[in-house]
């Protein structure tokens, strides 16, 4: 039987996430290209995310057919069994027999072939309660588990992060943080003139998509229809993907016609287009970040949009930095665990270790003092993670401004304010701390935190 493009490419990149370490995302982008159908795009990103959401359930219920531990067995079986599974539980569309008939062949395609007879198996043992919900799922739970394990299970996510979340967040909040993250992440785009937002509305439904006011910004839409990449806006430049908070991130910065701005962890460099905006023909950006093949993105969305004004160049941003002169501006948009992203990105949640957040702690606030002491006086640094975790974010603000008395933590409430759709109230975006916050189930967006710094002399 053939294997249908749509889990062939499905089945390869979780493999390849799964093996490699590698971004479903960023495979996604890769391997959905014009030639590959809509409906195909669609179908192969639905499974590959999907399967990452709920890899924890998937396994759970799959366990109760299997006669080992799930994740002793082969790796490319064991994604065959969830993708099985998961169009058994999710697609109403696919026949359970073609869920289960693919399974087995894709197995035999990765040569593993002594296990297509287990996965047949399996995958139909498992059919009849591949459904059940509410409270008839909840009775398949182990009875002796706790409430943050069992909310694990149920909404695939570790126990560990659960557990923080609920004391953090209070149990409401992170149940609805839970729920957020297993939903498709919105798809935004930043419009690079907010005088041709219409115009480009239009030109997106003429390449047979749509694209609909964002919720926070006047320069952002809201956009579906498939792969964006290949609309003829994006290949002329006219907008770029990126979500709403990380768009207000790079105007916090508050960057003016003429100003130098450094953007020290640049890529993928949706802020750098941003900044080079704003900086205007008269003004620089320089931006940087840790290696060479990580600026190939920025230097990719320079030339697709026709930026000039920015220099890219490879460094490490805990030491000391290369640079006699001050900046006017400064973005340290930190690399960080990436709790706020979860739904975009979910194959995180299972590579997180809650050691990573005390590293990653050491390396930001290293990279923040760094930063700061190129600030010139009177400028602004915005200090930004897309993490919901506080070790990451105000914790590194408060320890890099210990004993600098002249440096101060500012509202970015007025930078932001000319950006946003009339009426949205700049209160429900910073905290009483003045650091900028979203959070996903109530934002809409990418949970965000930043802090605007200042230098006073």
């Amino acid at each position: 039987m053939p294997i249908s493009p749509a889990r062939r490419i499905a089945f390869e990149i979780l493999c390849s996430v799964a093996s490699q370490g590698a971004y479903a995302s960023e495979l996604l982008h890769t391997r959905l290209t014009a030639r590959i159908s809509r409906a195909d795009a669609a179908l192969s990103t639905e499974l590959t995310l999907g399967v990452l959401r709920w890899q924890r359930l998937l396994d759970f219920l799959l366990g109760r057919n299997l006669d080992r531990a799930a994740e002793r067995l082969d790796p490319e079986v064991l994604i065959a069994l969830r993708l099985g599974l998961y169009q058994l539980r999710y697609l109403e569309r696919v026949p359970a027999h073609a869920a289960v008939d693919q399974s087995v062949e894709l197995v035999k395609r990765a040569r593993k072939y002594s296990a297509a007879g287990l996965v047949n198996a399996v995958l139909r043992r498992a059919s009849p309660e591949a459904k059940v919900s509410g409270k008839a799922l909840q009775a398949l739970l182990p009875a002796e588990a706790s409430f943050a394990e069992r909310c694990g299970i149920l909404h695939s996510h570790p126990t560990w992060l659960v557990e923080r979340w609920i004391t953090r967040f209070g149990k409401d909040r992170a149940l609805m943080l839970l729920e957020a993250n297993n939903r498709p992440a919105r798809l935004s785009c930043a419009v690079a003139d907010v005088r041709s937002v219409a115009a480009v509305e239009v030109s997106l439904g003429a390449s047979g998509f749509e694209g609909l006011p964002g919720r926070w910004l006047q320069t952002a839409l809201t956009l579906s229809g498939g792969n964006l990449t290949t609309a003829e806006a994006f290949r002329q430049g006219k907008i770029t993907l990126q979500d709403e908070a990380s768009q207000m991130v790079a105007h916090l910065v508050d960057a003016r016609p003429g100003q130098t701005a450094l953007d020290l962890c640049s890529a993928p460099g949706g802020k750098t287009l941003l900044l080079a905006r704003a900086v205007g023909a008269g003004g620089l950006v320089i931006a940087a970040d840790l290696y060479d093949h990580r600026l190939r993105s920025v230097r990719e969305q320079l030339a697709r949009t026709g930026t000039e004004n920015v220099v890219l160049l490879a460094l490490n941003a805990t030491g000391p930095l290369p640079f006699h002169a001050q900046f006017d501006r400064i973005l340290v948009d930190a690399p960080c665990s990436g709790t706020g992203t979860l739904a975009r990105n979910p194959e995180i949640r299972w590579r997180l270790e809650p050691r990573d957040l005390a590293n990653a702690h050491v390396r930001q606030t290293a990279m923040l003092r760094q930063a700061l002491a190129l600030l010139a006086p009177r400028g602004k640094l915005v200090y930004a993670t897309c993490s919901l975790e506080a070790e990451e974010n105000e914790d590194v603000v408060r320890e890099a401004l210990a004993g600098d008395a002249q440096v101060h933590v500012a509202s970015g409430a007025d930078a932001l304010l000319p950006h946003l759709r009339p009426g949205i109230p700049t209160a429900s975006l910073f905290d009483g701390d003045g650091f900028f916050r979203t959070f996903p189930p109530e934002s809409g967006t990418d949970g965000f935190f930043a802090a605007t710094l200042e230098r006073r002399t």
